[in-house]
């Protein structure tokens, strides 16, 4: 049986990709996660997301991120296999990276599992796998 319901926004995909998954693996090791040398998160409770064509993606728990470095954007995006995505900037020492980080408020019942989870953009910041 297919992980995702076929709805009006999935029903494109799921008609080329019928068996599209979303899988979320508690990963097991600590993650760290640095911008321009400064450490924003570390997480022993991290979920590593796996996506049908795409790279894999680490989520950590909001409260593993220091959101103080954060403030949140009116930018926002849609999957219609995980929902709404909501952005923050980073603002370190006189730069501004823009929407940077980004967490998924209310996803979609078969990933609700990433609720409270957020995730960076590899390509603008250092993510560390182990001790």
């Amino acid at each position: 049986m297919p992980q995702f319901a076929v709805t009006p926004e999935r029903s494109k995909i799921l008609a080329r990709i019928p068996d599209y998954a979303v899988e979320l693996v508690p990963l097991g090791q600590t993650v760290t996660v640095t911008i321009n040398d400064q450490q924003v998160a570390r997480s022993e409770k991290a979920l590593l997301v796996r996506e049908t064509r795409h790279e894999d993606v680490y989520y950590l728990p909001g409260s593993d991120v220091d959101m103080a470095l954060f403030t949140p954007t009116e930018h926002s995006t849609f999957c219609p296999f995980k929902g709404h995505a909501s952005y923050w900037n980073l603002n370190p020492g006189g730069g501004l990276l823009e929407n940077i980080v980004w967490s998924y408020d209310s996803p979609d019942t078969e990933v609700a599992g990433l609720r409270g989870y957020l995730s960076f953009y590899t390509d603008r910041a250092s993510i560390v796998i182990g001790p």
